[in-house]
């Protein structure tokens, strides 16, 4: 069927003793999406991503790729390509030995693989390079082979675990943008795993937001972005301000008034009066001054952080939860830390969430 997902995972579960680290995973990823699986350290993003690949095995649930169950496929016969975190080249091959292994391997005529080699080769941009042993090559050339090596045999799925996490900034960026051109111009269906929220809305058509052992969102960059399904979202994806309060009104409209320690606010939900909640703000969508939303609140200031291209200012909280602005175009001269400064921001910006479930 063609609106059938290309990669479809049905309630994967899997243990490690008495630890649950998969619960009842669903994951449903279209033909030649780019898939990012994103979560803190023990979440369980890389098991799901193993789960997949076969090199272990899931206590229960249904994997299908492309129409065919492979859960009790080995992994040679998934028709599906790794790159590791640590590249797993061979030391002892040249980089034009790496990328034909696989084609070898499954028994490619001479010629095919001196073809699809050196189409690789020119894809990644390491034509000069094809004769140079993989000990004498940096950290990002290391993973354009290792990507090369893992697309030749033309794989029906590639996965990506945390690959570019060795690698310092610059070229960590750079090395996002040309897999994202690469697999796009191959039309490739990948599945990327990784901690780092910008890396995942740069790269990703849709991400899975994960954390313990489940979904808790999984939607395109800008709807996480815009509108994060839980408290968790919101945390862990883009900065934002949290204020905790009590539910005093609610209205036929859907909107609901909380009493919080910077007063009332004011944002859309569904909430009985009593209702402990917490209210998310992106910092962005926050302004100085009173003209900026009919929610207004005014904490006392307490550092500025400059970053190049953005400022942030930082106010002082009742709680834990933090209260920030971020801005582009720079801050009032006057600001001074130990002043209160007035903010406003839109109730339709205002996200509300059930306080129980807050972390």
């Amino acid at each position: 069927m063609p609106d059938s997902p290309f990669l479809d995972v049905r309630q994967a579960t899997k243990s490690f003793g008495a630890t649950r680290v998969l619960d009842g995973v669903d994951l449903a990823v279209k033909r030649g999406e780019f898939v990012s699986l994103l979560g803190p350290s023990g979440c369980g993003k890389t098991t799901l991503l193993r789960l997949i690949a076969g090199l272990a095995s899931a206590d229960s649930g249904n994997f299908e790729l492309d129409g065919q169950e492979i859960a009790r496929l080995p992994p040679h016969r998934r028709d599906v390509g790794v790159v590791f975190q640590s590249y797993a080249l061979f030391p002892h091959l040249t980089v034009s030995e790496n990328i034909a292994f696989g084609l070898k391997a499954k028994g490619a005529p001479p010629g095919e693989i001196t073809a699809t080699v050196r189409q690789f080769l020119g894809l990644v941009h390491m034509e000069s390079m094809a004769d140079r042993s993989v000990r004498a090559l940096s950290g990002g050339q290391q993973q354009r082979v290792a990507v090369a090596r893992a697309l030749a045999v033309k794989p029906k799925l590639l996965l990506l675990d945390e690959p570019f996490s060795a690698l310092d900034r610059k070229l960590r960026e750079t090395m996002q943008i040309e897999l994202r051109r690469l697999l796009r111009e191959l039309a490739i269906t990948a599945i990327f795993v990784t901690h780092d929220q910008d890396e995942a809305l740069i790269m990703s058509d849709r991400i899975a937001v994960m954390n313990r052992g489940r979904i808790e969102q999984f939607a395109t960059p800008e709807a996480i972005y815009a509108r994060p399904a839980t408290p968790f979202a919101l945390e862990f994806v883009g900065l934002s301000t949290r204020i905790a309060g009590t539910v005093t009104t609610y209205d036929d409209a859907g909107f609901v008034t909380v009493e919080t320690p910077q007063g009332p606010l004011r944002a859309k939900g569904r909430f009985a009066v009593g209702s402990p909640v917490l209210l998310g703000i992106r910092p962005e969508c926050i302004r100085f001054g009173e003209g900026g939303g009919e929610n207004r609140i005014a904490p006392v200031l307490t550092d500025i952080v400059f970053q190049g291209a953005r400022v942030q200012a930082h106010f002082e909280s009742q709680s834990d939860l933090p209260i920030l602005i971020e801005t582009s175009t720079g801050l009032p001269s006057e600001l001074a830390a130990g002043m209160p400064v007035p903010l406003s921001f839109a109730v339709e910006d205002t996200l509300a969430y059930p306080a129980e479930v807050a972390r």
